[in-house]
């Protein structure tokens, strides 16, 4: 990202400064072409688009000669127009910002050019094979201009905007789809307007529709309901105008038009669909690809499903056809012919259900089908004999179903089962064990089969295994699913590698993010690491700090470390300081685009660095990294490219410190003006739309703006409360009540039915409870407001069949218990049951379901109390629980008291590993579970393995001095990164901290890497070892750690100390801990949250004059610079000058800004560059340039 202006008119700078640095201007006009004169006088209007069109439009039909351009100039000064360079670069440079910051100017200019023009500029867009135009020392780069028009933002809207208005009227229709589809699919969506119908052509010839038909379709997920209705509608109003149907009677969905709609025909009405003639129907099923497209039709609805069902089989199609079948796609979703299917359709049935996950809602209608296919397909056969034919509805087996597999039976299905999604942890527990019960030892051969099964092998099982077969595991297929692995699962498994003594091979091989699980003990005695295995491989931070500083003396080549995976996250402050300016321009592009990598700290320290060494040039997102007073430096002129900038980015991650983030809101309403006029400015603004503040989104965003801005706030992850009322506000005022709203109305707005009231959702649940539903599925994972929960809630019990329990138990006579469907539906409003709603649920009901309700966040102490009741009624008393059953239950478990934790069979760690998950255990439960363990696995403290510790978790926290004292250095030095992450008391981590004493020495020799590593035990320092800690270590603590730290021992940091902290660890501040500070830590403090410079060099205030401009090497002016547009050819440089020219790429019109800068005469910035003009490279070097024009 780079704040300079790139430009399409570049090449008129440096074309006519080759000619004014070459030669006198003649003193008469010459002959001049047409086109050329016309250009010229484009020149002399200012109006450079239109005569880079004419130079384009001449070079295509005529050869360019080198005296063409003394011509243009002579014409020029016969004209009286004198130009300097300075002067013409202005003049460039300011139609630069005015057409790539304001888009809307670049669509005035489109609109004003002449139909020639307005070809070339369309063709430019749409041609790729003729990339460079050459121009004898010039080239044009059309691929760069194309690729700079995409993607900057409002450009795209401009050339959809201009091609609609203008293009079908001057171009062939076909060109112009291709165009649309260009600059469609290069659009978030939010360009595909309902009123876009209005502007689309309705004479396009055959194949232009069909083009831009299948350009509608391909951005079909990205278009708002009412805009999928608005372009269906366009659709099919051409479609029936060119239709041979004569009456109503016949209808005009043929095999051909339901291809075209391809998925828009979920939008045919069911009326529309039961009137398609058999025939066509017929003939469309036959078509080679018709089974792609329905696997498409992701929103169909079941009614609609249907209805093409029958037409289906009122053609001449078998519906029990295994090819039939085949070609369904997720129609078969919807299958309903049951009566007197046999088994084997019923099993083909199954394996093309596998793709019913993609469908969007109506899954518990599937699953409930998948029951019935599945009690069909093994009718008058066990489950042993059907398992491997039974594709994914496998998953429904219960518990006791999978016990009564035979392994023998595991083994010959496992083709199937191992690639199954969707299966629970408990089941993939059962069948591991099954598959793996005739094997002693796992060998690579059976794990190599497992898939994703994998996850269910015992920690124990990994850590008995050979350590060859463990390395081939890692090398084959299944390594893939080493992701679903446990991190106990994964610490067995580096046990052991490390353990069998070649540590380095076996590091060497694992991959992704397995490879974070490596302890920074066995990093440091490897010495045989090399940029080229760590490419595959993601790091934790402490990994990274540690292998940059290693491999940092092996290689001085900054690019190969930067651009190696992951190991930019080891850059430190030093290693930037210590950059040239050149180099780190030259590099500062590899920071830039691993920004998601880099800590708050890092960004603060490339913000310093770039302000130093070329401050006129600095991508203004640095800016929000310092001190809020800095972005006093950007001027009302530079706005437009700030929030661009700005808004590429996630604010939230450079800004931690709310102050300072309103700071910088404030900046951004001054240059919005407090308001959002158009939809260029929501282009413009980007991801910042998420933090306008709730009265600009309320009365500052215009009705224009509103659609646009709409679909970005869908993607706005934390909304503020007052934030969500404006939008609310907003919505009610546009849309009305939601009682009054459509079908569309409601799917567009789902991201934001959780901000309205019960009483308005009341509604929506009535009338569109699927779509209701269906929002709450797609925000699982997130904790939505009370009141829409309970309107997903009735939505659920008012559709689901009300039929009481034949045998009620005692109490429940009355009582509408939970069915299976009910509760696949709720998800997270499973939370609103009453508890004697759950008691009543039926055992089935509970045994099928019981991982679903483990995994709701919003259960109450009550609620979870019952369920555990319900668990002891199904499975009798913890006893007798085996380790599927524990794990099955999830939050549930938080409900068993100490001394049924005690019952528990823990003798397994996986079993503990899977209780050391919850996090809301109350210190006696979680002493229980240590102390089961210990008892039934027969273990002691001293005999703990490394794997052992990780699965114990958080239950570490209950152990006193003594115990944790007893814990073996060789395993606690490989698990210190997990242990890390426990909130343990300070007693705890003291005491840990002194076991991290032997592992890696004397806390004042402790570096980056090593506190990073520590994470919470470090908190365990005391006040003297905290004191006597370099403060520039201090960003080097996790935010973690510095809130364990005691309240009285945080006082005792120096103010040195704290301004150094780093924004992310001074956000992490408590409050207690600040109460303690006095005034001049509390400065300290708010230096270290605005990021201020604590380094080597000084804080200078922004009116200081910019330091000097590099010298060699690397553009000073782009921090990621676009590919030049055009360059020249340097052929015969002289040799003299050889030393200062041949280093240097050549210049861009993003390189000119330091040339505005204050202190250093003209010529000198005009020649000092760290790129190379073209100014008469051939007549003279940059020497006598320098003398010629020494009067700039």
């Amino acid at each position: 990202m780079s704040q300079e202006p790139r430009t399409y008119f570049l090449f008129l700078f440096l074309f006519l400064s080759h000619g004014v640095a070459s030669h006198r201007v003649p003193d008469s006009r010459q002959d001049l072409h047409p086109l050329l004169q016309k250009m010229a006088e484009e020149i002399i209007d200012g109006s450079y688009l239109n005569a880079l069109l004419d130079l384009i439009q001449f070079q295509s039909s005529h050869g360019w000669t080198a005296n063409l351009s003394h011509r243009v100039l002579a014409y020029l000064n016969s004209r009286n127009v004198a130009f300097t360079i300075p002067s013409l670069q202005a003049a460039v440079e300011h139609h630069l910002e005015q057409r790539l910051y304001q888009p809307q100017k670049l669509l005035e200019d489109l609109r004003e050019t002449d139909a020639q023009q307005f070809c070339t500029a369309m063709k430019c867009l749409l041609e790729d094979k003729k990339d460079l135009l050459e121009l004898e020392d010039i080239v044009i780069d059309l691929r760069e201009i194309r690729k700079q028009a995409f993607q900057s933002p409002g450009v795209n809207r401009s050339l959809f905007v201009i091609t609609l208005e203008r293009c079908f009227q001057l171009l062939n229709s076909l060109e112009c789809v291709e165009i649309l589809g260009r600059v469609l699919r290069g659009s978030s969506g939010s360009l595909l307007q309902p009123d876009i119908t209005e502007k689309l052509p309705q004479d396009l010839c055959e194949d232009a529709f069909k083009n831009l038909s299948a350009v509608f379709k391909d951005l079909y997920d990205q278009t708002s309901a009412h805009s999928q209705r608005a372009l269906y509608s366009w659709m099919t109003g051409i479609l029936q105008t060119s239709s041979k149907a004569t009456d109503d009677s016949v209808s005009w969905v043929s095999a051909e038009n339901l291809w075209i709609l391809g998925r828009y025909m979920v939008h045919l009405s069911f009326e529309e669909i039961v009137k398609i003639s058999p025939v066509e129907i017929g003939l469309f099923i036959s078509y080679d690809n018709t089974t792609k497209l329905l696997d498409t039709v992701y929103d169909i609805t079941p009614e609609l499903a249907r209805a093409f069902l029958e037409r289906i089989s009122s053609s001449s199609f078998d519906m029990r056809n295994t090819s039939t079948i085949h070609r369904l796609g997720l129609l078969v979703c919807f299958y309903d012919d049951l009566d007197l299917l046999d088994a084997a359709v019923a099993q083909v049935l199954l394996h093309q259900m596998i793709k019913c996950s993609h469908l969007r809602g109506f899954q518990a209608g599937v699953q409930q089908l998948k029951a019935e296919l599945l009690d069909i397909a093994t009718m008058n056969q066990t489950l042993n004999e059907t398992l491997g034919s039974l594709s994914d509805a496998v998953v429904g087996l219960t518990h006791s179903q999978l016990e009564s597999l035979s392994p023998e039976a595991v083994h010959g299905a496992i083709s199937t089962l191992n690639q199954v999604s969707g299966w629970a942890k408990s089941q993939v527990i059962i069948l591991s064990a099954k598959y793996l019960a005739h094997e002693k030892v796992p060998s690579f051969y059976s794990v190599s089969q497992m898939g994703v099964l994998l996850a269910g092998v015992g920690t124990r099982a990994f850590y008995g295994m050979d350590c060859r077969d463990l390395l081939q595991v890692l090398r084959s297929t299944v390594s893939l699913h080493v992701s679903n692995l446990s991190p106990a699962q994964k610490q067995g498994v580096l046990s052991k590698m490390i353990e069998a003594g070649d540590a380095t091979s076996g590091i060497v091989e694992i991959q992704g993010a397995f490879f974070k699980e490596v302890s920074l003990f066995d990093l440091r005695r490897e010495p045989g690491f090399n940029t080229t295995v760590l490419k595959e491989k993601e790091l934790r931070r402490s990994q990274a700090l540690f292998l940059y500083e290693l491999l940092s003396k092996l290689t001085r080549r900054p690019e190969e470390l930067l651009s190696t995976g992951q190991l930019v996250k080891g850059v430190t402050c030093s290693h930037i300081d210590a950059m040239s300016a050149d180099s780190f321009l030259a590099h500062f592009h590899y920071f830039e685009n691993n920004l998601s990598l880099l800590s708050p700290y890092q960004v603060n320290c490339l913000a310093w660095k770039y302000w130093e060494v070329s401050r006129s040039s600095m991508p203004p997102f640095l800016l929000t990294a310092l001190p809020a007073h800095y972005l006093a430096s950007v001027p009302a002129s530079q706005c437009v490219p700030f929030l661009i900038s700005l808004g590429k980015n996630q604010l939230d991650s450079l800004v931690l410190d709310s102050h300072k983030k309103n700071s910088v809101l404030r900046k951004v309403q001054q240059c919005l003006n407090n308001s959002t006029a158009d939809e260029y400015v929501v282009d413009i603004v980007g991801k910042l739309l998420c933090h306008l503040p709730a009265a600009v989104l309320h009365r500052g965003v215009s009705a224009q703006a509103w659609a646009t801005a709409l679909h970005g706030l869908r993607d706005c992850p934390d909304l503020s409360p007052e934030q969500k009322a404006a939008v609310r506000l907003r919505l009610l005022e546009q849309r009305g009540l939601p009682q009054n709203w459509t079908a569309e109305t409601t799917k567009d707005l789902g991201p934001f039915l959780v901000l309205f009231s019960g009483d308005e959702l009341s509604s929506i649940a009535t009338k569109f409870p699927d779509i209701l539903q269906q929002t709450a599925s797609e925000i699982a994972g997130t904790l939505p407001p009370e009141e829409f929960l309970w309107a997903v809630f009735d939505s659920v019990r008012n559709s689901s069949e009300k039929s009481p329990s034949s045998a009620p138990s005692p109490g429940c006579h009355g009582v509408m218990a939970p069915s299976s469907g009910d509760i696949f539906k709720l998800a997270e409003a499973n939370a609103c049951w009453a508890p004697q709603d759950l008691l009543c649920m039926e055992e089935h009901t509970f045994v099928r379901n019981v991982e679903l309700l483990g995994a709701v966040r919003g259960f109450s102490p009550p609620q979870l109390m019952t369920l555990k009741e319900k668990a002891v009624q199904v499975w009798d008393m913890p006893s007798y629980w085996k380790e599927y059953h524990i794990t099955s239950l999830g939050r549930i478990a938080l409900a068993l008291n100490e001394s049924e934790l005690q019952q528990l069979d823990l003798s397994s760690i996986d079993t503990v590993a899977s209780l050391s998950r919850q996090t809301e255990w109350t210190p006696g439960q979680a002493k229980s579970i240590l102390q089961g363990f210990l008892e039934d696995s027969g273990y002691s403290i001293q005999d703990l393995k490394s794997f052992h510790l990780v699965g114990l978790g958080t239950t570490l926290c209950t152990m006193n001095v003594t115990e944790i004292s007893l814990i073996r250095i060789s395993e606690f030095r490989v698990v210190v990164a997990r242990i890390g992450t426990l909130l343990c008391s300070i007693h705890v981590l003291a005491e840990f901290k002194r076991k991290a004493e032997v592992v890696f020495g004397d806390p004042t020799q402790w570096s980056s890497s090593v506190l990073q590593e520590l994470g919470t035990i470090a908190a365990g320092l005391t006040k003297e070892e905290l004191q006597m800690l370099d403060k520039d270590l201090m960003p080097y603590f996790q935010p973690s750690a510095i809130k364990c730290l005691p309240d009285e021992i945080f006082k005792e940091l120096s103010m040195e100390q704290i301004a150094s902290l780093g924004p992310e660890n001074a956000a992490a501040v408590t409050p207690a801990q600040r109460r303690q500070l006095s005034m001049l830590q509390l400065q300290s403090l708010q230096r270290a949250l605005d990021g201020a410079n604590t380094r080597s060099w000084l804080d200078t205030p922004p009116s200081a004059s910019p330091t000097r401009t590099p010298s060699s090497g690397s553009p000073p002016a782009s921090s990621t610079p676009p590919r030049p547009l055009l360059w020249g050819h340097y052929s015969r440089v002289r040799e003299e000058q050889t030393a200062f020219w041949e280093i240097k790429r050549p210049c861009h019109m993003g390189s000119l800004a330091w040339l505005f800068s204050a202190g250093s005469s003209a010529q000198d910035r005009v020649v000092s560059g760290a790129c190379a003009w073209p100014f008469s490279v051939q007549a003279a070097g940059p020497g006598v340039w320098k003398q010629r024009h020494s009067r700039l």
